[in-house]
């Protein structure tokens, strides 16, 4: 396999792995801790470096199971990036769901580290834009979570352009840290927020992008073409929206468009909805899931077909 390209972490020094593994959805409720060490260690094998994580994700459990794997494969917490996020909220009680409010902000940090047994996560993200917190408060907060050695860096997951550059200018005005990334969704079926709303913010703050979704919950390899097979994402409850992608009518046209490519070319669907992804130079990594190993070593081999999707990228953006 090709060697693992690395980009910088938006405007910092932190080097992070073109493809990254990440745990939604599955950690906790398609895997228990053997399948996720196995992928664990894969991933890193192949030169992934960068984890992503979140608070909510199987309320808490995914967060543990995936340092749990960590710890049994033996490896030491500075070998990789690791990363949680923070919004929706894992305790039923006021102030603690839904809110970027400095209360629970302070305590999720916290909750997460105990979960993790762990100091500190390299990325802490606001999980979604909350519009009844001031950005002087969610900014001071996360400033204060990197000031007391809890995080190293701090960004946003689909928030707004609009906000993510009031939350900028207001930490540069005040000398506090700075948000440097965002994690969105990304792919065929979902490009005008990182192509187009996103644009101002590469050139004024060299925003980075982890995003996630590059093969739409699997609608962009083609496996839902001819209905939805039982062990599938689409297939699990509370996943409906993945149903909805597979029923509309323009992404069934771009899927058929994108499988017409495929075989012309010799590439799988995958492989070239995860190389499209990759060649926006703006993404600083693209995250995969999978729930088992042979998924993500599949995922992977994209690496060897980087050069030829290069190629295929004007017929691949007329999609």
């Amino acid at each position: 396999m090709e060697n693992m390209p690395y980009r910088q972490l938006g405007n910092s020094g932190l080097s992070v792995s073109l493809f990254s593994f990440g745990s939604w959805v599955t950690f906790g409720k398609q895997m228990d801790v053997q399948p996720v060490k196995e992928c664990l260690k894969y991933a890193f094998d192949q030169g992934i470096n960068f984890f992503d994580n979140a608070e909510v994700y199987a309320g808490g459990v995914s967060e543990t199971l995936m340092m749990e794997g960590f710890r049994q494969l033996g490896l030491g917490r500075n070998e990789y990036v690791l990363t949680t996020k923070f919004f929706w909220g894992i305790e039923n009680r006021l102030n603690f769901r839904n809110t970027l409010n400095r209360k629970y902000l302070m305590q999720a940090i916290d909750g997460s580290l105990k979960r993790m047994k762990t100091d500190f996560v390299d990325v802490a993200y606001c999980h979604r834009y909350d519009p009844n917190t001031p950005i002087h408060e969610i900014v001071f907060a996360m400033d204060q979570m990197i000031r007391d050695g809890k995080a190293l860096y701090w960004g946003t997951s689909e928030w707004p352009a609009d906000a993510i550059n009031a939350a900028y200018d207001f930490a540069v005005e005040n000398k506090l840290h700075r948000p440097i990334v965002e994690q969105p969704q990304y792919n065929m079926l979902h490009k005008e927020k990182v192509e187009k709303e996103f644009k101002p913010l590469y050139a004024k703050m060299k925003l980075g992008l982890t995003t996630w979704s590059p093969l739409a919950s699997g609608v962009l390899t083609g496996k839902y073409m001819n209905g939805i097979p039982a062990d599938s994402r689409a297939a699990l409850p509370g996943m409906s929206f993945v149903k909805d992608e597979i029923d509309n009518r323009e992404n069934q046209n771009k899927v058929e468009k994108l499988a017409a490519i495929s075989k012309k070319s010799g590439i799988s669907m995958a492989h070239l909805a995860l190389g499209w992804c990759a060649l926006n130079a703006n993404v600083s990594t693209v995250i995969l899931g999978a729930s088992r190993i042979e998924q993500l070593k599949e995922n992977l081999n994209v690496l060897n077909h980087l050069n030829k999707i290069t190629d295929l990228k004007k017929e691949l953006d007329q999609i």
